[in-house]
């Protein structure tokens, strides 16, 4: 019987991208979940640009009330009092409403870009294998610091520069219309128009500039990390001018592309210089006709100006302010897009978890391809009864490591079905897949932290005793209790600290305290040497008593013992049977089985050639 799975494994992942209202949309719902703190935050705001707006208003009243005229002769100036502590308080209440504004909503903020950053981050542990094969780690890193960055920087200018410069814009627009003669709005709002349609066109040219330097940003950066983890391979190579020179050219392209941004930023700046320029020449040229004309008084002319200045002071940055908001729209698209990315392989819903009786493995006529033109394996069938090994040898290229990440589900089979104990591993959820089975890979890899950290990861929380009752049973205690820092000696990145069998132990000791139902042995010895693959290979037999393994091998003499040996060749089973009832048959693994020997022997005949091809 066959059954086909829902979800094709070469689903393409989606590259599209977002545009700036999609970006804003996907924001507004983290920031809007504290919707009392972001409510109390606008009224501040509000309030704080009445203060402000009211401050040229009481200084007219206070230069009206100081002119000396003929029906205001000097004998009859008094001390405004009212009118300047009117004025101190106006002051005052625009700094008091500006920080408490900024009091609610820095958490908003915060937690707006601690939640973005957390899901992003889960989102990218629940993208399938094959997005995580073809990404490239540095790049990915910035886009996320940068998209988070963003998220401040966005709101921050949004509620902080450009809401309150519109609403004194408003107010201030208000005011020229009821008062004045209606060339001072219309100055006004004519030279808005210009100067902001300026600044939207002049801006959006830019934007490719900066989207050019962040892709080339995060190509350099990944070069560069990339050397970096490869450092022994560039050394045995000796290929460090080479990785100099790769580096170098991706910055020569970033200093091209900040080159010409830097330019038109220059031509943004003039341009908006000029407008405003021109705009304040002409609404004190109005107010000078109107003093001159008898219309005016001078605390006309005074309010008029401070108006002027009150409002394209920020208006001289909200050209700055915009640019910025594109800037960050662009940095947060790219993580945005990193959750537009589908999860391959997601439980199925109403997954249960699953329900562990004896750990039987079945395989049921699998059909599976990475890619829809190239398959990799066919119609492979086969069970591990509950509590036995079972064996895969091949060449490589086979299929055999396939079978690992096809029970953990990294994918899902193209036909066919993988059972565990009867229940689809389609139907189960990954969580409890994946906590009953336990994996020793062949290249184990460790996290730049200390060995207890490395070895506790099979249980995270797992206490120290747990920790040395795991390492005695991987036989690495001793070891350990020779470093001078024990426990806490760190590994280095990836492990490099460590011998390769070193290593192995501590994947041991991990798996151990995990205590899985389930074990894979992922060629897992061979890339030790035989004195170490030997000791190793007793511990491995050890583990998996009682346990149900799938042993993927290499070195047959280690497998000779499995209760089933299934031989592989281009996705295909084309033998199984126990070691005597396959070298009785003759076949394929018999001829693997007499080349191995001969290999053997050969070298222990011949030390000082073994030697030179170790």
């Amino acid at each position: 019987m066959r059954h086909h799975s829902s979800s094709h494994s070469t689903a393409p992942a989606n590259q599209h991208t977002r545009n700036d209202w999609g970006t804003l949309k996907t924001l507004v719902p983290y920031l809007w979940a504290y919707k009392w703190r972001v409510l109390l935050a606008l009224v501040c705001l509000v309030g704080a640009k009445l203060a402000n707006v009211g401050v040229p208003l009481v200084l007219k009243k206070l230069i009206d009330g100081l002119a000396i005229t003929p029906a205001h002769p000097a004998s009859m100036l008094v001390l405004p009092v009212g009118v300047l502590v009117a004025y101190g308080l106006l002051r005052l209440s625009t700094t008091v409403f500006t920080e408490l504004r900024e009091f609610f909503f820095a958490k908003v903020t915060q937690r707006a870009v601690r939640t973005i950053a957390l899901k992003v981050f889960r989102h990218l542990h629940a993208l399938s294998l094959r997005f995580h094969l073809n990404r490239q780690t540095g790049g990915i890193t910035r886009d996320i610091e940068r998209g988070t960055r963003g998220i401040s920087s966005l709101v921050s200018y949004t509620l902080f520069s450009i809401l309150p410069t519109l609403i004194e814009i408003t107010l201030v627009l208000g005011y020229l219309a009821v008062q004045y003669d209606i060339w001072f709005s219309m100055i006004t709002l004519i030279a808005l128009v210009i100067y902001i349609s300026f600044t939207v066109m002049v801006t959006e040219w830019r934007t490719h500039f900066r989207r050019t330097m962040n892709e080339l940003d995060s190509k350099a950066n990944t070069k560069a990390i990339d050397s970096l983890l490869n450092y022994e391979t560039v050394k045995y190579f000796g290929n460090e001018e080479y990785e100099a020179r790769r580096y170098d050219e991706g910055l020569q392209r970033f200093e091209t592309a900040a080159v010409r941004s830097q330019t038109s930023l220059t031509l943004l700046n003039a341009g908006q210089s000029m407008i405003i320029a021109l705009a304040v020449t002409l609404i004190l040229w109005r107010a000078t006709l109107g003093v001159i004309g008898g219309t005016m008084t001078l605390g006309d002319l005074v309010l008029v100006n401070a108006f002027m200045i009150q409002l394209y002071i920020p208006l001289n940055f909200l050209g700055v302010i915009y640019r910025e908001i594109k800037q960050s729209l662009a940095d947060m698209e790219k993580m945005f897009v990193l959750l537009d990315q589908h999860r391959e392989v997601a439980d199925a819903p109403g997954a249960q978890p699953l329900a562990i009786q004896q750990a039987e493995v079945h395989f049921g006529h699998v059909d599976f391809s990475y890619e829809a033109n190239r398959q990799i394996l066919f119609d492979v069938d086969f069970t591990i009864a509950a509590g036995t090994t079972t064996a895969v040898v091949g060449h490589s290229g086979s299929g055999k490591s396939t079978l690992a990440r096809l029970l953990f589900r990294f994918y899902d089979v193209n036909a066919g079905i993988i059972n565990i104990d009867g229940q689809d591993i389609r139907s189960i959820t990954q969580t409890s897949l994946r906590r009953a089975i336990g994996i020793v890979p062949q290249d184990t890899v460790l996290f730049n932290d200390s060995i207890a950290y490395n070895i506790a990861y099979g249980k995270p929380g797992a206490s120290h005793e747990e920790i040395v009752a795991a390492a005695r049973a991987a036989y690495i205690h001793d070891f350990i209790m020779t470093l001078p820092a024990g426990y806490e000696t760190p590994v280095g990145e990836r492990g490099l600290k460590l011998s390769g069998g070193e290593k192995q132990r501590v994947a041991i000791a991990r798996t151990l305290l995990k205590n899985p139902a389930i074990l894979i042995f992922d060629e897992a010895t061979s890339a030790l040497d035989s004195r170490a693959e030997q000791a190793i290979q007793a511990q491995l037999k050890e583990i998996a008593r009682n346990r149900t393994t799938l042993v993927i091998a290499h070195r047959l003499s280690t497998i000779a013992d499995a209760q089933q040996i299934l031989v592989m060749d281009h996705g295909r089973i084309i033998e199984r049977g126990t070691h005597a009832q396959l070298l009785a048959a003759q076949g394929a693994y018999a001829q693997m089985w007499e080349r191995q020997q001969a290999r053997q022997e050969e070298h222990s005949e011949q030390p000082s050639e073994q030697s030179l091809l170790a």
